[in-house]
């Protein structure tokens, strides 16, 4: 939504004209709409219910580096139709920390770099392990920027929405003392609540925020990011049939890519709440969620294609066989 409304905003249109959205549930679009923004999940909904893409002459996969399942199954699909039905069909995969050589051979592609402007951001790590309560040392963190001078907002990223509560409930005292506004950011919130968390504001601000923000459109006046280094992760076990959510350390890749929302607009800080050495000895990427999610969905979709074996698709990464077989089991 918020990447259709720059865009329209740009183009000096209302949105639903040339650029729209499509989400779960909700749509802006309209006989002129060219460019539509959607989710990964609707773009396999359109590809089950036309899967040669009629009228759609280029497909552009956003933020690959964080291989979603459905960004995954969507790429696998989307080659099978440009060697078959669809040579015309055009394939851009897009991010800022993607290591690009596996996917540019598996398109046969070239490599484009598109340098944006990017201003000095200072690196911070904690000088020491701390195993104090998180919200305890996001007080702390938010406590220094402000007593800095930090020049414009702050954001924070948080594993989810709970740990957003307990932090903003621990922010109250530096909120209220040096004047700033708490805005929490996640997806379970409304439309309005997320666009009221984003809206300009003279009054400094912190912005409480899972990883949607890692990704967002740009944050206006973000001059300070408190990195917890955590995140959520979805984890299935094919021998149990069991799936679970469970909060993990991030990738460095995941940490540049927060650490870049404080020089969007201006000189930067982040402050990261783990060393230097725990940040080095965490993985270059995250593990694909192909390759450790419960397989049944993507199986589901794969046999309403038209495809039972999953072994006749060149799969940009193989999914385990193992996943593959619970998923067909329980199917």
């Amino acid at each position: 939504r918020l990447a259709a409304a720059r865009v329209a905003e740009e183009l000096g249109e209302p949105l639903g004209a040339r650029a729209g959205y499509a989400v779960r549930f909700e749509s802006k679009v309209s006989p002129q709409t060219r460019l539509r923004f959607v989710t990964e999940g609707l773009l396999l909904r359109r590809l089950q219910a036309d899967p040669e893409l009629r009228g759609i002459s280029a497909v552009l996969l956003d933020e690959f580096h964080e291989r979603h399942l459905h960004t995954d199954l969507a790429l696998t699909l989307l080659r099978r139709l440009q060697r078959g039905p669809r040579p015309d069909l055009k394939l851009l995969v897009m991010s800022a920390t993607l290591d690009a050589g596996p996917v540019a051979a598996y398109l046969d592609a070239p490599i484009l770099g598109s340098e944006g402007r990017a201003h000095p951001v200072e690196l911070r790590h904690a000088p020491r392990p701390d195993d104090r309560p998180l919200p305890l040392r996001v007080a702390e963190a938010v406590d220094r920027l402000f007593q800095e001078g930090l020049p414009g907002h702050a954001l924070v990223f948080l594993p989810g929405a709970a740990e957003i509560r307990a932090c903003t409930a621990a922010l109250a005292d530096c909120a209220h003392r040096r004047d700033l506004r708490l805005w929490p950011l996640h997806g379970e919130l409304s439309n309005e609540a997320q666009r009221a968390a984003l809206a300009p504001s003279e009054r400094p601000k912190v912005i409480l925020s899972t990883n949607v923000a890692e990704s967002s459109v740009t944050l206006e006046g973000i001059a300070g990011v408190i990195d917890s280094g955590q995140g959520r992760e979805a984890l299935h076990s094919p021998w149990s049939g069991l799936s679970s959510l469970r909060t993990v350390r991030i990738s460095q890749a995941r940490c540049l890519q927060r650490m870049g929302r404080a020089g969007r607009t201006g000189p930067g800080l982040c402050l990261r709440l783990f060393t230097e050495a725990e940040f080095k000895a965490r993985p270059a990427f995250d593990v694909p969620e192909l390759q450790r999610a419960d397989l049944a969905e993507p199986l589901l979709l794969l046999h309403g294609l038209g495809i039972p074996v999953p072994d006749e698709l060149d799969w940009f990464e193989v999914p385990p066989p193992e996943g593959l077989e619970a998923a067909e089991r329980l199917l």
